[in-house]
């Protein structure tokens, strides 16, 4: 049984990771760090939920070809 709830703020979150990661590439922009600073504990709170919203995120290939009841 899947939790939908999960689900999305799992995507959401990871959602929000790759943005900061674009602006990272592309304009050397980290938003994270403009808004809680490098590194505090807040700004590292918040790449540990990205990073673990990620390896959640593996999940969905396994359930690509469930059937839901």
């Amino acid at each position: 049984m899947r939790n939908k709830a999960l689900d999305y703020m799992a995507l959401t979150i990871a959602i929000i990771g790759a943005v900061n990661w674009g602006l990272v590439g592309f304009f050397d922009f980290n938003l994270v760090a403009f808004l809680f600073g490098s590194m505090t504990w807040l700004s590292r709170i918040i790449y540990a939920l990205v990073g673990l919203c990620g390896l959640y995120l593996i999940s969905f290939y396994m359930r690509t070809g469930e059937v839901e009841a």
